[in-house]
């Protein structure tokens, strides 16, 4: 197994739902990140890892932008948007959302690969 980097209960503000009254308002959707990297460097340089905070950055700024009836489609689209990091050879990414009465909610999770190999 390679090594991971996981970012838990990111906070994303979106606009999503099948029907149009409940994509017309911004929902809040919580996103949990598991990128499994190459083997960390041996030095302590952010050079040789990949950058949570921009990575985390990008996620929501991609959730932000238009809309989507799906929570399969939004974690499609962010596991597409972290694979384009050469450092990133697989990842899951984990979406609840809260909309469902008596739930505390409902998700998704998927896993996706780059074509890349350590």
């Amino acid at each position: 197994m390679n090594d991971q980097i996981v970012i838990r209960g990111l906070e994303l503000s979106c606009h999503i739902g099948v029907p149009v009254d409940e994509r017309a308002e911004a929902q809040i959707l919580r996103a949990h990140l598991t990128l499994e990297v190459a083997p960390f460097p041996k030095e302590d340089e952010i050079e040789g890892t990949v950058d949570y905070k921009v990575v985390a950055d990008e996620v929501r700024q991609l959730a932000q932008e238009g809309e989507r009836k799906l929570i399969e489609t939004l974690a499609q689209d962010i596991a597409a948007l972290i694979l384009k990091n050469d450092s990133v050879l697989n990842v899951k990414v984990e979406l609840e959302k809260f909309i469902l009465p008596e739930t505390d909610w409902v998700g998704v999770t998927i896993n996706r690969s780059s074509l890349k190999r350590n």
